[in-house]
């Protein structure tokens, strides 16, 4: 169990002086991660000996093996954090802003080998494209999808609410594109789906943060895109660019099929009075 959940399971039996700590870490734990034990006993008025004594009772050494538990389960995608977390404070969006424009650096970087274009061309000269998202993953697949409508024929999103991925994949192959996302906290069969692709010779484009690198030589086009995050949830923005920059790139790798699908789709929507008038 995580810090977290210790403290909720052993609330009842804490001391007054406990549970203040327990309290402070609860508010608090996005930076549990850099506060040592001086520290928490300062910052929720208690002495450092009840710190001590509360982390023997959660299971814990020290505060040191504290501080490493806490940047696993960062590491992990676990959130980490609370209502005490001040999350607009200045300093807060400060390095939340920073940490955005690291993760778009870094994401950049990454795709300056030529890794994305390749990934667009495989798409636009696809036969079928299918869009696979499990769990967090999912609005990113959808959003994706979405976007490649727009200028693909033929691409659809898996697993739909409720069904599994096995008819989705029946019947593709050399010719058609999977573009699967595996943002980490992935489910446990991950790398069986990545494996089960590979066999049937489809072509695959992997998105996902550097945990799924283990998975990436079973991808024909490997796009890393990192989603540390300075509070308590993965931040996905970066993988909002990236989708925008892949679904363009799609887009300009079939100029005069993509002009020819648009304006049949925004026929079809007037056609149906689908959309409200920008004016």
């Amino acid at each position: 169990m995580n810090i977290g959940q210790r403290i909720d399971r052993s609330y009842g039996e804490l001391t007054p002086q406990e549970q203040r700590v327990a309290d402070f870490i609860l508010d608090h734990l996005s930076d549990l991660a850099v506060y040592n034990a001086s520290e928490l006993a300062r910052l929720s008025g208690v002495s450092k000996a009840t710190v001590s004594r509360l982390f023997r009772r959660l299971g814990f050494q020290d505060s040191a093996e504290v501080r490493d538990h806490a940047r696993t389960l960062r590491s992990h995608g676990a959130p980490v954090g609370g209502p005490g977390a001040s999350a607009g404070t200045p300093s807060r969006l400060a390095a939340h802003f920073a940490g955005e424009q690291e993760n778009l650096r870094l994401l950049l970087q990454n795709l300056e080998d030529g890794r994305l274009d390749a990934a667009a061309r495989l798409i636009a000269h696809a036969g079928n494209v299918v869009v696979i998202g499990l769990r967090n993953s999912y609005p990113l697949a959808l959003h994706l999808r979405q976007q490649l409508a727009q200028t693909c024929q033929s691409v659809r999103l898996a697993p739909l609410p409720g069904q599994s991925i096995g008819e989705d994949l029946a019947g593709l192959g050399p010719n058609d594109v999977a573009v699967l996302f595996g943002f980490r906290r992935r489910t446990a069969g991950f790398g069986q789906l990545v494996a089960a692709i590979e066999r049937r010779g489809i072509p695959l484009v992997l998105i996902a943060d550097s945990s799924a690198r283990k998975h990436a030589d079973g991808a024909a086009v490997w796009l890393e895109c990192p989603i540390d995050s300075a509070s308590a949830f993965d931040s996905y923005a970066t993988a909002m660019s990236l989708i925008n920059l892949l679904a363009t790139g799609v887009m300009g790798a079939n100029v005069r099929e993509t002009r020819t699908r648009i304006a049949a789709i925004t026929q079809v929507y007037e056609d149906l009075d689908e959309l409200e008038a920008p004016w």
